[in-house]
């Protein structure tokens, strides 16, 4: 049966609801709740239709949205990292077949994100190749065995990490996405990094930097620093926890380093500020020398 919302579950359905308008979801279905995930009570949808017209939000009304019967009550954070493979799931759910933007009209796959939802790392790109278009995972292509290697010379799995992009769709050539392209793919990068809640962020080459830190600065001037970072999420998305905040590196991108070798070593310098921060043991080439001494050793190709 379903029951009348207090006022603070309406004010909490409807920034949810204004929410998934801004997304650019303007119809609503029933699905199917994640095992481990409670949602509680069902809403009617004379109750959501009231939320909508008294509620100081502007909210989708009835007429203006498909509301299968009945919907649920909003997703508890608490319900979310209590299993975050069922919220990373949803989230992809929510993405579908995106038309969100013009990205989606030459791509073969979504590429949505790959690795451990628990992981302490999270490695962020610009967006999908052409080896990660056709099999709809990131960096499988050069660069990802690049970036394996990167990754197993922290001493670590690819398995151990987290790994997505900015824009989940292959931009045409391979040209960096643009801000439009952005602007609309990176909420849901910020709804998993607010699932997968990492110690550091890896920023993989200038676009994902800039667009992480919200930033003009060239590449180099952006590196060798550990920044405070606070995914951008807008009131009503279920992920958001104002009391959130994790650490950004940033470095090249893998297939900049590919571009151009001597590289490097610049970035297996900027990896060992994550290990260094995160206290993971260095390798014995780099614990025994001067932690000041620029280091000459990079991941092999």
């Amino acid at each position: 049966m379903a029951k009348v919302l207090d006022e603070q579950s309406r004010r909490a359905v409807a920034a949810r609801v204004q929410y998934y308008r801004d997304l650019g979801i303007f119809e609503l279905y029933k699905r199917e709740i994640p095992e481990g995930m409670s949602f509680g009570q069902a809403i009617s949808r004379e109750e959501l239709a009231r939320v909508a017209e008294e509620s100081p939000v502007a909210v989708l009304t009835q007429d203006q949205v498909t509301v299968a019967e009945p919907a649920g009550e909003v997703v508890q954070l608490a319900d979310i990292l209590n299993d975050k493979p069922a919220a990373l799931r949803v989230i992809r759910e929510e993405i579908g077949d995106c038309t969100r933007c013009k990205l989606c009209e030459g791509r073969t796959n979504i590429v949505f994100g790959v690795g451990d939802a628990h992981a302490r790392i999270m490695f962020v790109g610009e967006g999908p190749g052409a080896d990660e278009d056709a099999q709809g995972e990131p960096f499988v292509g050069r660069a990802g065995q690049l970036l394996n290697n990167m990754i197993t010379a922290m001493g670590i799995r690819r398995e151990d990490v987290y790994i997505g992009n900015v824009v989940k769709c292959r931009p045409p050539k391979n040209r960096a996405p643009e801000p439009d392209e952005s602007a609309t793919c990176g909420p849901f990068l910020m709804r998993q990094i607010s699932v997968v809640r990492p110690e550091v962020i890896v920023a993989l080459g200038a676009t994902a930097a800039k667009f992480l830190l919200g930033a003009s600065d060239s590449l180099g001037n952006l590196r060798g620093h550990i920044y405070d970072f606070r995914p951008d999420l807008p009131q009503g998305a279920p992920e958001r926890d104002p009391d959130f905040t994790t650490k950004l590196v940033v470095t090249y991108h893998p297939a900049y380093l590919l571009r151009d070798p001597r590289q490097k070593k610049e970035a297996w310098l900027d990896l060992q500020i994550v290990m260094k921060y995160l206290g993971m043991p260095m390798p014995k080439r780099e614990a025994e020398s001067n932690p000041e001494r620029r280091s000459e050793r990079g991941p092999e190709a």
